[in-house]
């Protein structure tokens, strides 16, 4: 008993240690295997960099602002006999828009004139018996100034009965209606706005370091967040000669085309100002871009060594990044002319992983992009 005791107790470590023997050798085999293993290549799609002519812009944001725009005001009182205008409507220089009672001038105007028409008759008579002394030069005189007091009478009355004509002092589109027929208007009550939208003004600022490239005259890009489809051109025709105190911004203003009259004033809107001198980028597409706090990086694809087995494997390099124009990006540092990298979907890459450069299902990059559902 003693004896099957003791073989037992002695065989126990010597199991132990065979044990202990074939797990050495598996994790030895799986760790040489592991060392030695290679991930299949990854199909990435690719580009090249490009030296593009790139125009220079100044981005700025815009308010749009009526050439001319006010609101149509009453200069005399008195009651609204007829209204001419349809809200919204587009109307012309000088077209009727409200016509007060004029019935009080009228007859002051008849009035005028009868006493205009004596003091005409009685300075011709003065005139005809001066030649023959028949009046002294002072009564002729005073008949001369009769006339021309009466003249000016009639032509008080009628500038007096044209107020209450109100016309509209310029082309454009008419506002909301803000009186009524039969109301009684008082000096300077409000009638209509009236604002005239093409061309339209759009004014932006700009940092007081840009004003050495600032000219009346340069071209500009008008773009509404509300209007996709809309792009206008224009030119600077005025810049502020002082610069704002509390931002060290320049104002500017210019004028464009409003033709479709879909721009209206108040309205929020970007502008690029286009330079004379365009500038060169190496550019790639933005999607090849991997940012990072750390900072960005892009993919670059390279050769593999022969003894390392050949292919394609991709190296990361920090870049600097610059301007952006549709799909692509500028690369200011970290890439050399006619380098290829990797366009898309560099998340799931790592440093000096396998590729298989594929570009059969590469999507299309574009300066001018236009998605579908723009």
């Amino acid at each position: 008993m003693k004896k099957h005791t003791l073989f037992t107790l002695l065989s126990i470590p010597v199991a132990i240690g065979v044990l202990a023997g074939i797990k050495f050798m598996q994790f030895d085999s799986m760790m040489k295997a592991g060392e030695s293993y290679q991930p299949p290549a990854l199909l990435v799609t690719y580009a090249s960099t490009q030296e593009l002519q790139w125009e220079s812009l100044m981005h700025a944001v815009g308010t749009v602002e009526a050439e001319d725009g006010i609101v149509v005001q009453a200069e005399l009182p008195g009651k609204i006999t007829k209204l001419a205008f349809t809200p919204g409507a587009t109307v012309k220089e000088g077209d009727l828009l409200v016509q007060q009672d004029i019935s009080i001038e009228q007859t002051s105007l008849r009035s005028a004139e009868a006493a205009a028409e004596l003091a005409r008759s009685n300075l011709q008579r003065a005139q005809r018996m001066i030649k023959q002394n028949g009046v002294s030069a002072s009564d002729f005189e005073t008949s001369a100034a009769q006339a021309k007091q009466t003249e000016a009478q009639v032509e008080n009355v009628k500038a007096q009965m044209a107020k209450k004509s109100v016309r509209a002092p310029f082309a454009g589109r008419l506002g909301v209606r803000q009186v009524s027929i039969g109301q009684d208007l008082r000096d300077g009550d409000p009638i209509v706005t009236l604002q005239k939208l093409d061309p339209i003004m759009v004014n932006f600022s700009l940092p007081q370091r840009d004003l050495a490239r600032l000219q009346t005259g340069l071209t500009v890009r008008v773009y509404s967040a509300d209007f996709p489809e809309l792009q206008l051109e224009g030119t600077i025709t005025a810049i502020n000669p002082s610069v704002e105190k509390a931002t060290r911004n320049v104002k500017v203003q210019a004028q464009l085309r409003n033709q479709d009259e879909r721009l209206l004033p108040g309205m929020f809107v970007e502008v690029d100002v286009v330079l004379p001198n365009p500038q060169t980028v190496l550019a790639i597409p933005a999607t090849a871009i991997l940012y990072a706090p750390y900072g960005d990086s892009v993919f670059i694809i390279e050769d593999r060594p022969e003894d390392q087995g050949g292919g394609k494997i991709v190296r990361q390099q920090i870049v600097k990044t610059g301007i952006s124009r549709g799909d692509f990006i500028a690369i200011t540092q970290g890439l050399q002319p006619n380098a290829t990298v990797v366009s898309t979907g560099t998340f799931k890459l790592q440093n000096g992983q396998a590729v298989t450069p594929d570009n059969t299902h590469t999507p299309e990059f574009s300066l001018t992009p236009k998605p579908d559902n723009s």
